[in-house]
């Protein structure tokens, strides 16, 4: 348990040299949304593995066509662990507003909405699908 969070840290980056490595066309050996695949429903992360790959290569706007919710989960992730960083360093006691319950349950409650929303085939809507 010791390195469990170096151990996490080098997969991650692992994982983003590989992505940073391929190109677009390499996308057919990566895996598929079994949900997608067996229902022709878009869960919330379908499109994900797109949107990291242009995240990494600089394509913002690209990254948010395919998964907007993967970036805003990143943006989360940055500010809950920079607060965990920050009190670690400087002896502070800031918490993150991730530990409240009531805000744990607007998340899931978006995430809910954002897969709902993302399956209904009308303007404006359709524009959270990912990128086909």
């Amino acid at each position: 348990m010791k390195y469990k969070k170096l151990i996490t840290l080098i997969f991650i980056l692992v994982v983003a040299l590989f992505y940073f490595s391929s190109t677009s066309s390499q996308f057919n050996i990566l895996l598929k949304c079994p949900l997608y695949n067996t229902t022709g429903i878009y869960c919330p992360g379908c499109g994900s593995q797109r949107a990291f790959h242009s995240l990494i290569h600089g394509d913002f706007l690209e990254a948010l066509r395919n998964n907007i919710m993967l970036l805003l989960g990143i943006i989360a992730l940055i500010y809950h662990y920079g607060i965990q960083l920050s009190n670690h360093f400087f002896k502070t006691s800031a918490k993150s507003i991730f530990n409240n319950k009531k805000i744990q349950f607007l998340v899931l409650g978006l995430f809910i909405l954002f897969w709902i929303l993302r399956n209904i085939n009308v303007d404006p809507f359709s524009l959270l699908a990912p990128i086909n």
